[in-house]
């Protein structure tokens, strides 16, 4: 976990550098005309930057739909294929087919997830884990706030700097050792959510094949038994509180027995705190990572008054909906793993826009995987696929299930447009590739 975690978190910062060189953050790209003067570069996976017109000619309809036909008849996805394309800038409808439909969605919920915590708490929000001290039982209780980014200690060079355990003992041990305590007992809190740890529509296998761990306000490393691999432990908060009783032990306490579950009282005696709810989020997109999407649906119903549940979280997560006037989002959860979860085409779309549009939002896009690049698309469109001359050209949300594929986000094609796009196939053996030849017949369309 801490190497895909530090591979993710370094892929966003370089590319987030270089979209503010090229001008390509998230409003620029769907919004603003590049200045007479100055190309708009397109990244490429190997590194070239392809310069588009810098006058786009709109897209017309007639064009995109004879582009996308021949793709869509070969594909053999037949009816259960259904997609909405939208002109970036204008929001004008280019395409639709079924976008009305509700359909399993797979990961791309998380589109849903960053865009109803992000407009709840905002992109500065911290998650924080804390220790607390029960005088009376001379008991140091670990308390998680929902940060799955938690780790045991950081490598100093690490970019962003998570929060440790490291660092929550040796503030504790600190703030021991002026009480004058240097032995203590270890308990931990797991309360701050509620309900069954695994959501309606989850598959048995999903925690034992390394999908996602249960769902816990309380883990390190996403609930994985070692940071670089992807089996989770079978009781996270334990594993969690066991790895601080020896990260206290490190910072000079002695330790009696073992963690034991129990609340908290008071004022915690330390406390150390996420990266902010931007960077969260655009981890979860990156990575599509599952345990973080559904901490951040908690946390979106506890700011708004709902049990931090499965079906809390949803509740929450509908209210943004309709806050934003975007119909067509139910779910069970929010990561996606989900098969009860149903979103349409033109729902996704018009998260995309809403998310490119307002700032508070654009974490959501920033954290889009780009093709043959980064995250989840990293390796698709590659040099031995069909879809290679869109490599660059595509950041787009993936999601798999048994049956279902789909990819939603930005397509830059080449006339210097830009499309805000959602593909989806429920349909037996549907592919990501599939839904790459499509997204690729897009980028390298002349639809003007």
């Amino acid at each position: 976990m801490r190497r895909v975690r530090g591979e993710a978190f370094l892929a966003l910062a370089l590319l987030n550098i270089f979209v503010l060189i090229t001008g390509l953050v998230a409003l620029d790209v769907i919004e603003a005309r590049p200045l007479a003067a100055v190309p708009n570069p397109v990244t490429r996976a190997d590194g070239v930057a392809a310069v588009a017109p810098t006058t786009p000619t709109p897209a017309d309809p007639a064009r995109i739909a004879d582009i996308l036909d021949d793709p869509m008849s070969s594909s053999g996805l037949d009816e259960g294929l259904s997609g909405y394309v939208v002109d970036g800038v204008t929001g004008e409808t280019l395409f639709e087919r079924d976008a009305d439909t509700p359909v399993t969605p797979a990961s791309t919920t998380k589109i849903a997830t960053a865009v109803a915590v992000l407009d709840t708490v905002g992109p500065d929000h911290v998650l924080r884990t804390e220790a607390y001290l029960d005088a009376e039982e001379n008991r140091v209780v670990l308390r998680g706030g929902g940060d799955v980014t938690l780790t045991t200690t950081a490598d100093s060079a690490d970019y962003p700097q998570v929060a440790t355990l490291e660092d929550l003992a040796g503030d504790t041990a600190a703030a021991l050792d002026d009480l004058g305590l240097d032995t203590v007992t270890v308990g931990y809190d797991d309360s701050f959510f509620t309900g069954p740890d695994t959501a309606p529509g989850w598959k048995p296998n999903y925690v034992t094949e390394g999908s996602t761990a249960t769902i816990h306000a309380l883990m390190i490393d996403g609930g994985r038994v070692d940071p670089d691999t992807s089996t989770r432990s079978p009781n996270p908060p334990l594993a969690a509180a066991e790895a601080f009783a020896e990260q206290l032990e490190e910072a000079g306490l002695t330790v009696e027995g073992t963690p034991a579950e129990t609340g908290v009282s008071g004022d915690p005696v330390a406390s150390v705190d996420s990266v902010p709810m931007s960077a969260l989020v655009e981890f979860m997109m990156l990575a599509s990572d599952n345990n973080m999407a559904e901490s951040l649906g908690r946390i979106t119903a506890l700011e708004l008054g709902e049990e931090p549940d499965h079906a809390g979280a949803a509740a929450a997560t509908h209210r943004v909906m309709d806050s934003l006037g975007i119909e067509g989002v139910r779910l069970s959860d929010n990561s996606g793993l989900s098969t009860e979860n149903r979103i349409t085409p033109r729902a996704l779309v018009q998260l995309v826009k809403t998310a490119a549009d307002d700032p508070r939002l654009n974490a959501t896009i920033t954290g889009l995987p780009t093709s043959h690049s980064t995250g989840t698309l990293a390796g698709r469109y590659s040099e031995h696929s069909s879809s290679h001359a869109a490599a660059g050209l595509v950041r787009g949300k993936t999601g798999t299930l048994d049956g279902v594929s789909t990819l939603a986000g930005t397509i830059h094609d080449q006339e210097g447009n830009v499309f805000v796009f959602a593909l989806m196939a429920n349909s037996p053996g549907a592919t990501g590739p599939q839904m790459d030849t499509l997204a690729a017949a897009l980028s390298q369309c002349g639809c003007g």
